[in-house]
C-alpha cells in the first residue's frame, strides 16, 4: 500500500504548440495539504485538471493512492470505466460549484454514490444528511441551488465530494468566485478537513490560509515549479527572487 496519495512524474502539457506544464515531479503523501500558487497562466489549474484527467498530458505519469490514472502499466489507454473508477478518487471541487440545478442540495450529494456507486439510497440519504450538517448546510438540504449564496453553494460541493469518499480532493481556486464576505465559511470547512486528515491540493489565492494550512507549498512559474517547501519557508524566506516579488518580500 502506498504512503502517497498522489504521485506526479515528468508531466508535461502543451496547448497549441505552448507549453503550459513543462517536467512538474510532485509527491503527496496521504493526510497532507498541498498548496499550489503562482501568478494568473502559470499552469496552476491545468495541472489539478490532469491529476483526475480532465486534461490529458503530454509526457509524464500521475499515480492515485499507487495506481497510474489514464494510462495502463502497459502503456495503453485505460478503459472508460476504469477511468471512471480511478476519477472516483480525486473529487474535484470547482470555482462554479458545477452543482445540478435541477437537484436539491440532497440530492446533489447523494447522486454520484447512487447511480454511480451503487450506494443503496437510504444509506446514501442518510450519510449525504451527515455531510450537509458536517459543512453546516443540513437546513438546506431541501432547497435548489438557485435559492443559495456562492458560499453556501460551494460547501454543497465540498459535501458531494465527501461523498464519494476521494483518495485526495482537488480544489481548484475554491473562493474566487465568492462574495468576500463569503470567502471565510468555505475556508473554514476546508480546515476543518484538514484537521480530520484529508489529503488536499489546493490552488488558491488565499496567502494565509495557504501558510496556517499546508504541509508543502508549490509555486508555478510559467509551467515549472520553481518553489516547494514547507509554508514557513515558503513565506519568510523563499529561495527565488520571483517568489519574492510575489509575497512583496525585502531581498534576502
Amino acid at each position: 500500500m502506498s504512503d502517497y496519495a498522489v504521485r506526479i512524474k515528468n508531466l508535461s502539457k502543451s496547448f497549441d504548440g505552448y507549453e503550459v506544464l513543462r517536467d512538474i515531479n510532485l509527491d503527496v503523501r496521504k493526510g497532507e495539504v498541498v498548496s499550489i500558487l503562482g501568478s494568473s497562466g502559470s499552469g496552476k489549474s491545468t495541472m489539478l485538471r490532469c491529476v483526475n484527467w480532465l486534461e490529458q498530458p503530454d509526457r509524464g505519469e500521475i499515480r492515485i493512492g499507487g495506481q497510474r490514472i489514464g494510462v495502463n502499466e502497459d502503456g495503453t489507454p485505460m478503459k472508460a470505466r476504469d477511468l471512471q473508477r480511478m476519477r472516483g478518487q480525486t473529487g474535484m471541487v470547482f470555482q462554479s460549484f458545477n452543482l445540478w440545478p435541477h437537484f436539491t442540495v440532497l440530492q446533489n450529494v447523494m447522486e454520484v454514490p447512487v447511480h454511480v456507486k451503487g450506494v443503496p439510497k437510504a444509506r446514501a440519504r442518510a450519510q449525504a444528511l451527515e455531510l450537509l450538517e458536517k459543512v453546516g448546510m443540513q437546513d438546506k438540504a431541501h432547497q435548489y441551488p438557485h435559492t443559495l449564496s456562492g458560499g453556501q453553494k460551494q460547501r454543497v460541493a465540498i459535501a458531494r465530494v465527501l461523498a464519494i469518499e476521494p483518495e485526495v480532493i482537488l480544489f481548484d481556486e475554491p473562493t474566487s468566485a465568492l462574495d468576500p464576505e463569503r470567502v471565510g465559511e468555505v475556508l473554514n470547512v476546508m480546515r476543518d478537513l484538514s484537521r480530520e486528515g484529508y489529503t488536499m491540493m489546493v490552488v488558491t489565492h488565499e496567502m494565509d490560509f495557504a501558510r496556517a494550512v499546508s504541509d508543502q507549498v508549490v509555486f508555478l512559474e510559467k509551467g515549472r515549479i520553481i518553489e516547494h517547501c514547507p509554508p514557513e519557508k515558503f513565506f519568510t524566506h523563499p529561495d527565488t527572487e520571483r517568489v519574492r516579488q510575489f509575497l512583496e518580500l525585502e531581498p534576502a
